[in-house]
């Protein structure tokens, strides 16, 4: 894609999203012109802001909910404590009372630690964040927003493990308390629901996620690192 065509497609972003309260991105060739900017270093550096703009405005008519990036933090490190003490408490309770506990802990930290590995991974590689956010009553996992500009400026390869942080966590947590249950002395049926989550969340990932979240975004970002 030429710079002019970059050049007339966030133009006619901008004024769509300007003239109409309720205008998004879809359809209007916006990603298909993110695609070339991250192509061109030069380009990047020209339109990465306008980019980041655009995207906050449309982000934020379609998030559900959204916080500050400082307020959504401080709630999932106080989720992933919660989760911690949860999982805990498994080792002095007993049957079968320490196998629920050490279920409800994980499931708490599923979804604290999953965009808390992406807020990490993205700021060593030097991405910024805006919001902790969730999107739809249909997906209510919390997410973290990238500031497009700094996603921009980021190595693919950089921007490519940010993406695959969040579902590598997701993998680790089940099978990382499946020993810490067995030490507990849990009812072996817990430890068998952790297995079983850790292989469901497998699966979703190979038929799901590398078709529409995160390991299709990992794929695309390295795609363009080794061009």
């Amino acid at each position: 894609m030429e710079r002019s065509e970059v050049e007339r497609i966030l133009g006619a972003v901008e004024a769509q999203l300007g003239a109409e309260p309720e205008a998004g991105l879809e359809g209007s060739g916006f990603w298909k012109a993110v695609a070339a900017v991250k192509r061109d270093p030069g380009l990047v550096e020209e339109y990465a802001g306008r980019i980041a703009a655009a995207d906050r405005t449309a982000f934020e008519r379609w998030a559900l909910l959204t916080v500050p990036i400082a307020v959504g933090t401080a709630a999932t490190l106080v989720g992933t404590a919660l989760g911690l003490v949860l999982v805990g408490l498994a080792y002095s309770t007993p049957d079968p009372w320490n196998g629920i506990l050490l279920l409800a802990g994980s499931g708490v930290l599923l979804v604290a630690t999953h965009g808390l590995a992406h807020l990490v991974a993205g700021r060593l590689v030097g991405i910024r964040f805006t919001h902790w956010f969730i999107g739809t009553v249909a997906r209510p996992q919390p997410g973290v927003k990238t500031d497009y500009a700094a996603y921009l400026a980021a190595t693919a390869r950089g921007r490519a493990w940010m993406h695959a942080s969040g579902a590598l966590v997701s993998k680790v947590v089940p099978f990382a308390l499946i020993p810490a249950g067995v030490i507990a002395g849990v009812p072996e049926w817990a430890t068998i629901l952790l297995g079983a989550v850790g292989v469901v969340s497998v699966i979703t990932d190979i038929l799901w996620s590398t078709k529409f979240s995160d390991w299709k975004k990992f794929r695309r970002e390295i795609a363009i690192a080794r061009r």
